[in-house]
């Protein structure tokens, strides 16, 4: 018969040390945290109204990108906002129902962006690759499958996450050191040998998430392959500044994730851990919208037409 730990301990809330005590430094972090949430929602709310608006961005490019806009409103609005409130309220607590909520949807959001990635790199493969084929393997009724799939995979993903993560014990300690509640840190509580089945989940996805990768790298390799034997300097420069923009995103998302989870995983917390938290948080949803904006042509006109009031 199974007997549970004698330090296991029922856990009706976490607290969030991610954030500094010292007045000053929170502060400077909430300024901080509130500006780039700011900047993040009115960046992506733009790129939403454009790409809704503008009747000449309504190519396959800019749907995915709608909702690659949207999934990043969700996803930091799932941890910054918390953050926020509970230093303004000097609180550091979060329900236990709260964090296996912001666990779930961090996961989601993020799953599910992954998986927009790897199809708008598809995308950029067959209008590079295969152009006049394009419009009859990206129709609409294909794209929007493509999306609902990248939605459901990240459902299932966080899941699968949150279940194996809230299958464990916790022993002794209910500090979480993160300004938000993430896998690693919880794991990092939980009783010893009890964190099996979450380990299984995390090496299993990453191993599926390197498979994508690699599906990537052989979609862009393709691409390149293919933008070289344009005979022409301009139109191989068109073809890569299509490109471009989203090379930098699927960068920036995962090497902000991969560093911000090596980090975690380390047994002693630090300040370091959870600025690189912040980078993977953070940065990619503030930072998405001015990487497309500045290097996608008809994002730029379509801005200035936007601001100026002309149609």
């Amino acid at each position: 018969m199974f007997e549970p730990p004698a330090n296991m301990t029922a856990i009706a809330e976490f607290l969030l040390l991610g954030i500094p005590d010292d007045q000053a430094l929170q502060t400077l972090c909430v300024t901080l945290f509130l500006l780039m949430y700011l900047a993040a929602l009115a960046g992506n709310l733009l790129i939403i109204t454009l790409t809704t608006m503008d009747r000449r961005l309504q190519a396959p490019m800019y749907f995915f990108l709608r909702n690659l806009s949207l999934i990043d409103i969700c996803y930091i609005s799932v941890t910054v906002p918390k953050s926020i409130l509970n230093s303004l309220a000097h609180s550091r607590s979060i329900s236990f129902v709260g964090c296996a909520a912001q666990v779930f949807l961090v996961i989601v959001f993020a799953g599910t962006e992954f998986a927009l990635l790897l199809v708008m790199s598809y995308d950029r493969y067959a209008a590079i690759c295969h152009p006049l084929h394009y419009e009859a393997i990206m129709s609409r009724g294909a794209c929007v499958q493509m999306v609902t799939a990248s939605w459901f995979s990240g459902c299932v993903y966080g899941s699968l996450h949150v279940a194996g993560t809230f299958s464990v014990h916790f022993c002794n300690s209910n500090i979480v050191h993160q300004f938000f509640c993430d896998i690693p840190s919880l794991l990092a509580l939980a009783c010893p040998r009890d964190q099996i089945l979450e380990y299984a989940f995390i090496i299993g996805s990453c191993g599926f998430a390197f498979v994508c990768f690699i599906l990537m790298v052989v979609s862009y390799g393709h691409i390149f392959s293919t933008v070289l034997k344009i005979p022409s300097t301009q139109g191989r420069f068109k073809a890569f500044s299509t490109c471009l923009p989203h090379l930098m995103v699927v960068t920036l998302f995962l090497f902000s994730g991969f560093i911000a989870y090596l980090g975690s995983a380390s047994e002693s917390p630090s300040t370091l851990n959870v600025f690189m938290s912040v980078l993977y948080s953070l940065l990619p949803p503030s930072l998405n919208p001015i990487i497309y904006s500045l290097r996608n042509a008809d994002i730029k006109v379509s801005i200035s037409k936007f601001f100026s009031g002309k149609n």
